[in-house]
């Protein structure tokens, strides 16, 4: 690269001038010539880093300025109207707002500012407070709570927009770090002994919850990829496949499929059933029509294939014993449906258009969503409203074969086992009968 410091193009003054003046005039003009070629350098240089730059999504805001904000009064405001000894909005305002108990959100609060510093306030360069936890997680609050874009947080809290995405960011990726084992956990043994035991209570024995799926709008999915991630409405979206119980509490979460695969697809690519194949899950041990069975089941629409772990409806049934199953099967069925419901209906974020370019910042986005899901459902739910917990339930023993062979062949037997069909039908056939049963005996 020739930067050209020296020009030959310059032409020093005749040597007969020797008048002071002249002299001036000399090195005036070498001064302007310097200043001038440095100056076509550096605009060279900057045309040439900017031609050569790779593009990245968002950038600086056009116009960009420091706007003083008064975050401290806003802080205190924030204080006084939920968080002090007498707030000015009451509990119930809270609980709509927030979409949880005060007691619950601080719970969230002191830990996310445990894990994670960020969200610690601290004073910057020159002594002035910055922004406070409440006012970070409060604003992730409203963009979660009511789908706001970032922007629109500022008026009340006093929080610049690119704040408040690195806040919605790093808030997300510490609750599923901080709660995701206690939240989002497989049910252990104790669990599914209710579990169980709220299925029978419902006419259906051995029911562990309900499987379906849902499809969020990826607004910002990136061109590229617009025909994979298209679904059945020929937007792109992305797919959560759950399982939910009569609470509404959500088991199993898999989500980050695109749009373009059906249900059938996600199932054999998520791990609901992986623990059950590796036979690390706790026992499932009811009896149906006289028989005993020792794996449970999920509720699930026609779409999914006829395992032994998945009982589907009737299709036009005949009779009033498959007319009857239909009809219990699909009220139960709702309760994954009413999950999703209840889920877009507290954090709107996940009804409206995905508007980040990230997967990895959806995943975190959705999943924290279904964690504070949970932690509301069970800060609210009266655990002895609809069945009485029994007595602690010992953890599965797993017996482990020394050859890795042999483990192999059980783990391919548990596999077969899960998608037997003739154990769907068997299945099916005794729960038409045990409600047949159950109906009959409570007529008479």
């Amino acid at each position: 690269m020739n930067f050209n410091y020296g020009s030959s193009s310059y032409i020093p003054p005749s040597s007969s001038s020797s008048s002071s003046s002249s002299d001036d005039n000399y090195y005036e003009d070498i001064q302007n010539q310097v200043v001038s070629q440095i100056t076509a350098n550096n605009n060279f240089l900057i045309t040439h880093n900017l031609s050569n730059s790779e593009g990245s999504h968002g950038g600086s805001i056009p116009g960009h300025v420091v706007i003083n904000r008064d975050r401290e009064t806003s802080s205190r405001n924030l204080f006084s109207d939920y968080f002090s000894d007498n707030p000015l909005f009451s509990e119930t305002m809270f609980r709509r707002r927030f979409r949880m108990s005060r007691p619950l959100f601080m719970h969230i609060h002191d830990a996310i500012q445990r894990h994670d510093n960020y969200f610690v306030q601290r004073r910057d360069g020159v002594g002035r407070l910055g922004l406070s936890g409440l006012q970070k997680i409060t604003a992730v609050f409203r963009m979660l709570a009511y789908g706001l874009p970032a922007d629109s947080t500022d008026e009340y809290i006093k929080i610049g927009e690119s704040t408040a995405i690195e806040s919605m960011k790093r808030f997300c990726r510490a609750v599923v770090e901080v709660f995701g084992s206690s939240y989002l956990r497989t049910p252990d043994a104790n669990d599914v002994e209710r579990l169980l035991q709220i299925g029978e209570s419902r006419g259906f024995p051995g029911m562990l919850g309900s499987l379906d799926c849902m499809h969020w709008k990826w607004k910002n999915c990136p061109t590229a990829w617009g025909g994979q991630y298209a679904g059945r409405s020929g937007s792109p979206t992305i797919i959560l496949e759950a399982v939910a119980d009569y609470d509404l509490w959500i088991w199993h979460a898999y989500f980050g499929l695109p749009g373009s695969n059906n249900d059938i697809n996600v199932l054999e690519a998520s791990h609901l059933f992986a623990n059950l194949a590796e036979g690390t899950v706790p026992p499932a041990n009811y009896v149906i029509n006289g028989k005993n069975y020792n794996t449970g089941y999920y509720l699930a629409d026609g779409i999914y294939p006829k395992w032994s772990t998945l009982v589907q409806t009737i299709h036009d049934p005949r009779g009033p014993k498959k007319q009857l199953f239909a009809k219990k099967q699909e009220a139960c069925r709702k309760d994954v449906e009413r999950a999703f419901g209840v889920l877009q209906s507290r954090f709107a974020i996940v009804a409206g258009p995905a508007r980040f370019w990230s997967k990895k910042v959806l995943h975190d986005i959705m999943t924290t969503c279904i964690i504070m899901h949970n932690m509301i459902i069970e800060d609210e739910r009266d655990v002895d409203a609809t069945i009485e917990e029994r007595t602690e339930v010992p953890a599965a023993e797993v017996e482990m074969t020394g050859e890795d062979d042999a483990r192999f062949q059980e783990f391919l037997a548990r596999h077969r086992k899960i998608k037997d069909r003739e154990a769907h039908i068997e299945l099916r056939n005794d729960l038409i009968e045990h409600l047949w049963s159950e109906y009959t005996n409570s007529e008479n």
